[in-house]
Formats: structure tokens, C-alpha cells, sequence
């Protein structure tokens, strides 16, 4: 897979903090393995000549990135490069969130920290395939691999023909054990759409991220054999934890 080039230069006056754009591209140099050769991030002084900016700057930005557990200062030998590894999560006709993980993290958990019944928005709904304000249940998730976040996720479910999902997916810890619970035996992935963009401040606390951060967010949508829409998601990854593959 090709690198993504790494932008030196910083923009001012754009409403985002040079700290921030100076994390996101020192993120992106320890993924493209710019650094391996020392394992170290470059000198302070080096950075701040390098964007432009003065030692606080770059300081605030190595300081984000240690809050994210990325890298970590080492007295009297810079800044050294904790963990530059992701987790690939393949999304395919059968996307199952423990299942794609496999082997790569020991322990796999995930967190049902919200559930509600509401009505169906217009993009929900045409997801869906239901009427505008039908009744779904909406399930909010964080999953998380060896104890490291790895995703916050919101899902809908149409209530009248899932009507317990909230309770069985509690019960049970999975959305395909719910669907069993139903009736569903088996379901298939209809569509996926992926954009990235800067995580907001409930997706830094989920994810415990730090300002800056980047996420993958994936529109999904589920459906039965016989092509019933069953389940519409928006997952956020944490891009640095994360990467997605498409399998066809």
C-alpha cells in the first residue's frame, strides 16, 4: 500500500490549532514508518524549524500524542514511539466485530452505555426501508481490543420486529446473539460508506482520544437473506488504531 504523504508546512488562520495540525502530521509519519529507523520521534528543535513554529507548539502537540499512549518522553533521550501497530478490521458480506478482530488482541470487549426507543429520522429510515418516524431501537456501543478503545458506535433497529433488542443484546453482549434471540439466524452486509475526519468531544471521551484526533466513521447497513434491511450503524475508529480493509 502506498504512503500518504506527510504535509511539513502548517496553515494559520484556518480555526485549527498549529498544535493540532503538527499532531495529526507527526501521527501520520509514525504510521507511515517515517521514523523506524531511530524509533524516536525527531529533536524537538528539528520539528519546530521543520513546521515552523516555536518549541511550545511542537511540545503541546508530542504532549497530545502521549495522552494517546503514541509516544512517550524518555529523560535525557527524546521522544520515543510507543506503538505505531493497528488493528485491521475487514468489512466483507459477514462483518462481525470479534470475528474480524481475530487473533489480533487477546481480550475483545464492548460496552453498551446507552439504549433508547425513537423514531426514525429520514436517513434512518430510508436505510431502513421504513416510514419516517417508525420506531426504531437505537443501541450505543463502545468496543475496545486488550483494553484500548477501538470504536464508539450508534445503531438502529427496527422495534417491530426487533422489539427486544436492547434487552438481548444486554443479556447476551452481541448483536448476532440478539438477532438470534428474534428469529434472525443469519444477516449480510448491504453497504458501507467511509469518510474520515476530526473526532468531536463525545468521540474523545469514548475513544479517549486526545484533541486532533482523526476517525474513520462507516455508515453501514445490514440486511437479512432475502435483502430486508435489519440494522443501520455509524462506527467511528480510532484512525490510529484502526485500519479498515475491504474484503470483495
Amino acid at each position: 500500500m502506498a504512503k500518504v504523504a506527510v504535509r511539513k508546512t502548517v496553515e494559520r488562520q484556518t480555526g485549527v490549532a498549529l498544535w493540532r495540525q503538527i499532531a495529526d502530521r507527526i501521527r501520520l509519519a509514525i504510521s507511515n514508518g517515517d521514523y523506524d529507523a531511530t524509533g524516536m520521534v525527531p529533536p524537538e528543535t528539528a520539528l519546530a524549524e521543520e513546521f515552523g513554529v516555536n518549541r511550545h507548539t511542537v511540545r503541546s502537540a508530542l504532549s497530545a500524542l502521549a495522552d494517546e499512549g503514541l509516544v512517550r518522553a524518555v529523560q535525557g533521550r527524546g521522544t520515543l514511539i510507543e506503538r505505531k501497530e493497528r488493528v485491521t478490521y475487514p468489512i466483507s458480506r459477514r462483518t462481525r466485530f470479534s470475528q474480524g478482530l481475530g487473533r489480533q488482541v487477546k481480550e475483545i470487549g464492548t460496552r453498551l452505555f446507552a439504549h433508547a426507543q425513537v423514531p426514525a429520522s429520514g436517513e434512518i429510515a430510508a436505510a431502513l426501508g421504513i416510514a419516517p418516524g417508525a420506531g426504531v431501537i437505537e443501541l450505543r456501543t463502545v468496543s475496545s481490543g486488550d483494553g484500548r478503545p477501538l470504536s464508539a458506535a450508534v445503531s438502529y433497529f427496527p422495534a417491530d420486529r426487533f422489539p427486544r433488542m436492547a434487552e438481548e443484546y444486554a443479556r447476551l453482549g452481541s448483536i448476532t446473539k440478539a438477532f438470534a434471540a428474534h428469529g434472525l439466524g443469519d444477516y449480510v452486509r448491504a453497504s458501507t460508506e467511509i469518510v474520515a475526519r476530526h473526532a468531536d468531544a463525545e468521540e474523545l471521551a469514548l475513544l479517549a482520544l486526545s484533541p486532533g484526533a482523526i476517525v474513520l466513521e462507516a455508515h453501514a447497513v445490514n440486511a437479512d437473506l432475502e435483502g430486508r434491511p435489519v440494522e443501520f450503524s455509524r462506527t467511528r475508529f480510532a484512525a490510529d488504531r484502526m485500519k479498515l480493509r475491504i474484503e470483495t
